[in-house]
């Protein structure tokens, strides 16, 4: 079929998308309505943890499709009972509440800290954040975000969320007052461009917030799951927060996402929290075979060689070009580019013949790679193959 021919007009406008419609996809390469194909370096912004239509996660949903798909959040199902003790039973935390997406976990995170200000802090309810922040794009998860013109697009914000700067613990002890609850941040800026927190930053936050009697949040929405290298990427700092959140990889593309805790943190009453679709058997099976695929014996060993080779590279073509470097963890990772060139390296490298690769520009002057965490070295290898045709074309 031609695009034309394509229903795409009664879609809502929020972006500009290029004149394709995406109809199949295998592991690393995704195919679109002219037959094209194209190596995935995005994988919806690393939803898909294993790439398109992974074996084991289409196993389970044919499975559960056909036992339960929704019987209520007010009852427990067995996938649901099955993902979370598998998550408790691999991390620090004891509690386990599901929802769709990042951004509801976070604002989950956001409600679970306050009621606990409320119940334990004297009615603490600021949670300290970061500027070039992420967390999600309800108006609170907005708010909480450090991303440049979120203050005024649907102001008035939702107050209760003062900016330090990442990396920089004098700019978080000088917010900390009597109203603090929390402060929360991603352990790797994703959207911001990639910036990891350093594991001193990590573990300097979680004496400070023990200190003043503060929740420590990390938003592993984009850094979780594998990415990182580890399973959790908390776990690279050797530190034990009280909340965390995750989304995008763990359901590996369909949506799932989850708001953990430590026991004595977890003080929702009922009515306090919930959702039509939260926790369904559906996705949680199908979170439950992510889940397991990524603790299987080498895999996360795996994904680190992988990062490691990824940034190898990275820095070579750097060396090669006059580049500024590159930084990340594990599949998580920038190409530090030094000038405002990469939105034309992103399109010029779609639109590559007979096959294009996609990338992401979180910022101008730099490239995001978020592969499929079971991605080869041989379409590593391929894809900066391919990114070196677009960059000498320039």
């Amino acid at each position: 079929m031609q695009f034309t021919e394509y229903p795409t007009q009664p879609l809502m406008y929020i972006t500009n998308r290029p004149e394709i419609v995406f109809t199949h996809g295998k592991g690393s390469w995704i195919y679109d309505n002219e037959g094209k194909r194209y190596l995935d370096f995005i994988q919806g912004w690393a939803v898909n943890s294993l790439g398109h239509c992974n074996e084991g996660m289409i196993e389970a949903l044919e499975k559960q499709a056909r036992l339960l798909i929704n019987p209520s959040p007010a009852f427990y199902n067995e996938p649901m009972a099955k993902l979370a003790e598998l998550l408790t039973q691999h991390s620090v935390f004891d509690k386990v509440f599901f929802a769709n997406s990042g951004a509801e976990a976070n604002e989950g995170a956001i409600k679970l800290a306050r009621k606990w200000g409320k119940k334990f802090k004297h009615g603490a309810y600021e949670i300290i954040t970061f500027d070039h922040s992420f967390h999600g794009r309800t108006l609170a998860t907005m708010s909480a975000s450090g991303k440049a013109g979120w203050d005024t697009i649907y102001a008035p914000q939702v107050p209760g969320f003062p900016k330090a700067d990442l990396n920089d613990i004098a700019s978080v002890e000088k917010l900390i007052t009597d109203k603090t609850v929390a402060v929360m941040l991603e352990p790797i800026q994703g959207e911001g461009g990639v910036i990891p927190a350093t594991r001193e930053f990590m573990q300097q936050l979680r004496d400070l917030t023990k200190r003043h009697n503060v929740l420590l949040i990390v938003d592993e929405v984009q850094s979780g799951c594998g990415r990182a290298g580890t399973l959790f990427a908390y776990e690279l700092s050797n530190i034990e927060p009280d909340i965390m959140t995750l989304g995008k990889g763990i359901g590996g593309g369909v949506p799932l996402a989850a708001l953990l805790s430590k026991a004595e943190i977890a003080v929702f009453e009922a009515g306090d929290q919930g959702g039509t679709y939260n926790g369904n058997p559906l996705m949680t099976a199908v979170g439950y075979s992510v889940i397991s695929q990524l603790l299987a014996p080498g895999f996360l060993e795996g994904v680190r060689e992988r990062g490691e080779y990824l940034k190898d590279q990275l820095l070579e073509l750097s060396k090669e070009r006059g580049f500024e470097g590159e930084r990340g963890e594990g599949l998580l990772r920038a190409l530090l580019l030094g000038k405002d060139i990469g939105p034309q390296i992103v399109e010029k490298t779609r639109l590559l013949q007979p096959e294009g690769v996609l990338l992401n520009a979180a910022r101008p002057n730099l490239l995001r790679f978020m592969p499929a965490l079971n991605v080869t070295r041989e379409e590593i290898d391929q894809m900066m193959a391919m990114l070196r045709t677009v960059l000498d074309s320039l």
